[in-house]
């Protein structure tokens, strides 16, 4: 094996932007800082290219392109690729590359030629890497698989919410309160000071970038010591079946935090939350489960985001707009039934998993 240069094994450049006017609806695809943003009417490379995200918030983010292609300069080509390296290899080398030390700039996050410098590649034997792409695609089929059968599940669920409940706006079974009738309390999180982060603390803080839709992800995890916890930062503490809410975030993008919504499953007392979200905790009359699948049904998150207030760049919920949200009330029995069932179906989900 050979640890060598980036920039010696490649041409790393930067292709002329397209304005976004002069896009059009079909033609060669225009890959810019996120993939396809849409057609053109030639091609910059004939070939497929490795690219990289070197501007804005996926600044790192790797795509190989697809033939006769048009690359905009919000993404560095990486031409001229040497013979004896294949392009897939080369994408799986940097698609797993930490790009943290190579990206400049704090306004406008960037990745330029000179920082390019600092990336070192392993190159192995022709025949490594038709086995190492080989292996790696079919790890990629894997998990494709299970992901595609996880939302099959979600799916399932949904569907089985309707079915049971039926319109969550205007039912004709059950009666429809505000979110804000049917909660003990619905209070913002702490701006706890980054200086009280700690890498080993005891209690977990939950920032705005780790609520998702019906999960939490971890990987970016900060933690506050239990004597901060149960002092100024008390009265934001979570308890198990506590909804969280995220206040803000962009209006149109595909993964807005902007209205996610989960519910707090840990079993203690313990977590905290950041101000940029909201808890809702629920009186006894409803369960959890059944509100957390009804807010995070397509419609009623498509609800939050037109109801959210704010420019396209940036939209917010208050408390007030979270706590006149409506939710169906159905009997007691019924979400317990419907609760059990998510249960059975998430245990459907840990096999697929492990």
């Amino acid at each position: 094996m050979e640890k060598i240069k980036l920039v010696e094994i490649c041409n790393p450049k930067q292709w002329k932007t397209i304005p976004t006017e002069d896009l059009l609806d079909e033609g060669y695809p225009v890959y810019g800082a996120n993939g396809v943003i849409g057609y053109y009417g030639e091609y910059n490379h004939e070939k497929p290219v490795v690219a990289i995200t070197c501007r804005g918030a996926t600044c790192g983010s790797i795509n190989i392109t697809s033939p006769q292609s048009y690359i905009t300069g919000n993404a560095m080509c990486l031409d001229d690729v040497r013979d004896d390296i294949e392009i897939e290899y080369l994408y799986y080398c940097l698609k797993h590359y930490d790009f943290n030390g190579v990206i400049s700039g704090s306004a406008q996050p960037q990745i330029t030629r000179q920082g390019l410098n600092k990336v070192d590649i392993t190159i192995c034997s022709h025949e490594e890497q038709l086995e190492i792409i080989d292996r790696l695609k079919r790890v990629e089929a894997i998990i494709k698989l299970r992901k595609n059968e996880l939302h099959e599940l979600d799916e399932l669920i949904k569907a089985r919410f309707v079915e049971m409940f039926g319109d969550p706006f205007h039912s004709t079974r059950w009666p429809i309160k505000e979110l804000m009738d049917v909660s003990e309390s619905l209070v913002d999180g702490s701006n706890v000071n980054p200086d009280y982060y700690e890498l080993n603390g005891e209690v977990l803080f939950l920032r705005i970038q780790n609520v998702w839709r019906n999960e939490f992800r971890l990987d970016d995890s900060v933690y506050i010591s239990q004597e901060i916890n149960q002092g100024q930062y008390y009265d934001t503490s979570l308890k198990t079946g506590d909804l969280l809410i995220t206040k803000i975030g962009r209006y149109y993008t595909k993964d807005s935090s902007l209205g996610r919504v989960s519910v707090y499953r840990g079993d203690d007392d313990s977590a905290n939350y950041s101000n940029n979200i909201m808890r809702v905790r629920l009186k006894e009359t409803m369960n959890s489960e059944f509100v957390n699948i009804l807010l995070n049904l397509d419609d009623y998150q498509s609800y939050i985001r037109r109801t959210s207030k704010g420019g396209t760049d940036k939209r917010a919920l208050s408390k007030s707009l979270i706590g006149s949200y409506p939710i169906i009330i159905p009997p007691r029995e019924l979400q317990e039934e419907f609760d059990q069932f998510v249960k059975q179906v998430d245990k459907s989900k840990l096999m697929l998993i492990m």
